[in-house]
């Protein structure tokens, strides 16, 4: 046999022949590359070095524009978040009313009419008396002093603690009555009034969007849910209204509450012949608002403020105040909150320490509901994939 018919013979592409030639030397290293292991494959399809770090530094730049853009756009974010959860804690008198053959379009106007009307009616029965009652606490401010200075308790804390108590006492009198620190506390009259109406449009704002957000709720739900595939569409959209309805529910169960303790401060303080009554109950069911810590905070600055009057109201008061807390941890709040989602107490500080440090007021607001909504999804998304899985 000759040499010719020992070599192997290369197939024509185009005629599907024997060609009687090898193959070309670079297909074959080709071949040997696209034939290769995998990160050498990899490294061959790499683009020019120059042109990868060109897209990673427009990348890098693109993301630190974004942020710049979201740092600029805060308060506004804060303003939409503020407006949705409101319109998911207004939601559920709506879907009452609904349910009531009333039509949502009605029930959205009947709500809001009724929440300016109560707004409108607060502000006009509190704003007067806290008003006066805010300049007679300041203007009684020496004079509380001047008591506190000559009660009993505060001989027993001389008589304890000796001189610390009145150089104390004294250094606090002179920086509250000093109108220099008052002014800087404040930071001026002009940025009080800045403040004053950066708040009002703040308010103004959210207002109008959460009216525009309760109109659109259900339509805002849909949009969310078509995005999802087809496939899960369904247990989207009820993980949607579960977790809506709670967030709505526990919202309106904060306020519930916090109106509760606004009128227990305000009955005790009336009873116990405290001052500032319509004061503290405005103050109260402001920082009762505040989930967890909100009712232990004011307990303890309202029992601190009734001292200056009186040691024994402020003694009657603590008591009766702690008493209420508890009627409400083990009575009301099982009651009132019967609809939202419960979670486990740890949790519950993780998620208000983790949302106040993040946004503050805000983020201790949303804490709980936005914790919830994590656990619901875990529970019913990725815990049943997991126990799928064999």
């Amino acid at each position: 046999m000759s040499d010719t018919a020992d070599r192997p013979l290369a197939a024509d592409a185009t005629t599907g022949t024997d060609t009687g030639t090898a193959p070309d030397a670079a297909t074959a290293t080709t071949d040997a590359a696209t034939a290769g292991p995998a990160p050498a494959r990899r490294f061959a399809s790499l683009p020019n070095p120059f042109s990868l770090g060109f897209l990673l530094t427009l990348g890098g730049l693109a993301a630190l524009v974004l942020g710049m853009a979201i740092s600029s756009l805060s308060t506004i974010l804060i303003y939409i978040a503020f407006a949705l959860f409101a319109a998911l804690g207004l939601n559920p008198v709506v879907r009452w009313l609904e349910a009531h053959k009333v039509p949502r379009a009605w029930g959205i106007v009947i709500v809001f009419a009724g929440f300016a009307l109560v707004i409108v009616g607060l502000l006009w029965l509190v704003i007067p008396t806290v008003a006066s009652q805010v300049k007679q606490f300041v203007d009684n401010v020496p004079s509380l002093f001047s008591d506190f200075q000559k009660s009993d308790f505060y001989a027993w804390l001389t008589s304890t603690f000796s001189d610390q108590i009145g150089t104390l006492v004294t250094d606090v009198q002179n920086f509250i009555t000093n109108p220099s620190n008052l002014a800087s506390i404040g930071g001026g009259v002009l940025q009080v009034g800045v403040s004053i109406a950066t708040t009002i449009s703040g308010i103004i704002i959210v207002l109008v969007l959460s009216l525009y957000f309760l109109a659109s709720l259900d339509g805002m739900k849909r949009s969310f849910v078509r995005l999802t595939p087809a496939r899960t569409r369904a247990k989207v959209s009820g993980l949607t209204d579960e977790i809506t309805e709670s967030i709505g529910s526990y919202l309106m169960g904060m306020v519930i509450l916090a109106f509760c303790n606004s009128m227990f401060a305000l009955l005790l303080h009336l009873l116990l012949g405290l001052p500032f009554p319509a004061l503290m109950a405005v103050i109260a069911f402001c920082i009762t608002l505040i989930p967890l810590v909100g009712t232990v905070i004011y307990w303890g600055l309202a029992t601190i403020l009734a001292l200056f009057s009186s040691p024994l109201a402020a003694l009657i008061f603590g008591i009766a105040y702690l008493v209420y807390m508890q009627i409400e941890a083990y009575v009301l709040t099982p009651r009132v909150m019967n609809r939202a989602i419960s979670v486990p107490g740890a949790l519950v500080v993780i998620g208000a320490l983790v949302g106040g440090t993040l946004l503050g007021l805000l983020g201790a607001l949303i804490a709980i509901p936005v914790t919830a909504s994590i656990l619901l999804i875990i529970k019913q998304v990725l815990i049943p994939r997991q126990d799928a899985k064999l």
